[in-house]
């Protein structure tokens, strides 16, 4: 496969996924703004998404404070943020078009319908914030879902499925980030109900909840949801799941290219590293610092899979 298609499918994978973490993390700011600010207060819930976002100084560009309308605007519509929905499914499509021979007429389809289709919701704005985040997470499922079951077994299916994976990985960091670091709650709050609402908030929008009382039962505690996310092998948001689906992905490319790279090796380590955590030493390391220090790791893996398969990371 030409290094410019596989860089095509690679990216639109990333960005695809990437609509839908956005998605998800507007709906957790959504829910958790609902909870009353307890004396002394949080901070502002609209900052925290921004924050996890990457998208803070780009916001702070354009607008004064962060309110609910301005941050929905900015993280779902606005040109000017190369990371808002709009911008992410536009960039999907035009990796696309880019791949069209690569890719069936279902996934095609599929892409061009939704991004057609936001166009049709930015004009009529006749959505509300969790109709939007709804609608952006099934759009993201059609993509998928035709991509799986329509897609040959080839490098072109190991590329996508690199992006699909790395940006997932990045995307769990950041959402359990909000919880863990920005949204920290005081001493005191510590196993209360709104902190107990916030997990509750943050398992709902990674459609976890059910999957996670699956695993561990009725409870809900900060090491579980920890655990869930980071090293439980059957969730498949966990950073864990992810590295494991990286790390065979890039197996098949090596065997089909004809050797190992630097990103192959560097896939492995972090696998393995992962396999071998366990919560009560990254909890006792504060799960902040672990969490920044694999978005990091993922960010240099996603330049290795650039210098090793593509035309460089973009």
């Amino acid at each position: 496969m030409l290094s410019r298609t596989a860089e095509s499918l690679y990216w639109a994978a990333r960005y695809m996924e990437r609509t839908d973490a956005t998605a998800r993390l507007l709906e957790v700011g959504y829910r958790m703004a609902m909870m009353p600010t307890a004396a002394g207060g949080h901070a502002n819930e609209w900052e925290s998404v921004l924050a996890a976002a990457g998208a803070a100084q780009g916001f702070a560009d354009q607008f004064d404070a962060a309110t609910k309308s301005d941050t929905a605007e900015f993280l779902i519509f606005d040109e000017a943020n190369p990371s808002s929905i709009r911008n992410c499914l536009r960039a999907a499509r035009n990796n696309l078009r880019a791949a069209r021979t690569a890719v069936t007429s279902e996934v095609w389809e599929a892409v061009n319908e939704s991004y057609l289709h936001l166009l049709e919701l930015e004009a009529q704005r006749a959505l509300s914030l969790p109709e939007l985040c709804d609608w952006t997470k099934r759009q993201s499922a059609v993509l998928r879902g035709a991509f799986s079951t329509t897609q040959l077994r080839s490098d072109g299916y190991d590329f996508f499925n690199l992006g699909y994976y790395v940006e997932r990985a990045d995307n769990t960091a950041r959402l359990l980030d909000v919880k863990y670091y920005v949204l920290l709650p005081t001493i005191d709050m510590v196993g209360g109900e709104i902190d107990r609402f916030q997990w509750l908030t943050l398992l709902r929008a990674l459609s976890a909840h059910r999957a996670f009382h699956w695993a561990y039962g009725g409870d809900i505690s900060p090491e579980q949801v920890a655990h869930f996310l980071i090293l439980n092998p059957s969730s498949p948001r966990s950073l864990l799941f992810c590295a494991e689906q990286i790390d065979r992905h890039l197996k098949h490319l090596s065997l089909a290219n004809g050797g190992r790279t630097p990103a192959d090796d560097f896939a492995a380590d972090m696998f393995e590293a992962l396999g071998t955590a366990r919560i009560d030493a990254i909890m006792a390391q504060g799960v902040h610092d672990f969490l920044t220090g694999c978005i990091e790791r993922n960010a240099k893996l996603h330049r290795l899979i650039g210098e090793s398969y593509l035309f460089g990371a973009m």
